[in-house]
């Protein structure tokens, strides 16, 4: 199939974008990578009348420090997220995360904050943002500029925090520092394919101790979930894999996931059963 027709725009600057969208924000929408966008349309379950391709907006694009935190800009493709220059465990993280991100053609045209904004559960982006409290700072012609904790931004299927009228532009992630240990697993039918059940974490361990416990997981629910019961049998305690599998457990008994054509609500706990270890790290002596 083909897209319905629509009217195509392309700001030269942010300004000109916000400027496109705010004139019809409830029938416009927004191009970057157009890797979940496009397909929808072809499949006419996306009928926009205007769409506003930001690619050639300056500004919007790359990734940079800012104080304690790490600034990623929503047009940074995954395959640069794959391949970026940070050092310690976000940079290894965004590494091992964006390597799942479906085949390196969709790496190499598919974006990071359009991964966020299309908000599917099993995203690695979104999961990665709930993980470590990403704030997503977006811009509206009306309403000038806002932040948004992920623990607000994601709120259903396919359903954001965001107004029809306003744009992504950045997500920042905490800078962590050498004592955590941070990692992604997952389970999906094929490579390339959505997990049905995904598990990222990032564990602060210091002198043998969890001072800091943080595990999200994807497919358990309409978006992704912060394992807080997993969280609670870590923190505090003396790494150990007996320590791990007990969290495991832990996050396993306290989800409620859904059931579908991929699997039942008991093999899904049994996935996060299996994964939440694997995201911690195999070798949990350090």
């Amino acid at each position: 199939m083909k897209p319905s027709p629509f009217e195509y725009v392309r700001p030269r600057d942010l300004a000109e974008a916000l400027a496109a969208i705010a004139q019809d924000p409830d029938d416009s929408k927004i191009l970057a990578g157009g890797q979940s966008l496009i397909p929808m349309m072809n499949f006419r379950l996306a009928r926009p009348a205007r769409l506003v391709d930001v690619n050639r907006v300056p500004g919007l694009a790359g990734l940079a420090a800012d104080g304690d935190r790490v600034r990623v800009g929503t047009l940074t493709r995954h395959h640069a997220m794959e391949h970026n220059p940070l050092p310690g465990p976000l940079g290894d993280l965004l590494r091992r995360a964006a390597a799942h991100v479906g085949h390196l053609p969709i790496r190499t045209r598919g974006t990071f904050g359009g991964s966020i904004a299309h908000c599917d559960a099993a995203s690695e982006w979104c999961l990665v943002a709930r993980l470590l409290d990403a704030e997503m700072t977006v811009r509206s012609q009306a309403r000038g500029t806002r932040v948004i904790p992920a623990a607000d931004f994601f709120q259903a299927v396919f359903t954001t925090a965001m107004a029809p009228d306003e744009i992504l532009t950045s997500i920042a992630l905490p800078a962590l520092d050498e004592h955590y240990r941070t990692g992604i697993a997952e389970f999906a039918r094929r490579a390339g394919d959505f997990a049905i059940v995904a598990a990222t974490a990032a564990v602060r361990v210091e002198d043998g101790l969890v001072t800091e416990a943080r595990i999200c997981l994807g497919g358990v629910a309409e978006v992704p979930v912060r394992a807080d019961a997993a969280e609670r049998v870590l923190l505090g305690e003396r790494w150990s894999p007996e320590l791990v599998t007990a969290a495991a457990e832990a996050a396993a008994a306290d989800c409620d996931p859904p059931g579908d054509a991929h699997g039942d609500p008991a093999y899904r706990r049994d996935l996060v059963r299996a994964l939440v270890p694997r995201a911690l790290g195999l070798d949990v002596r350090r």
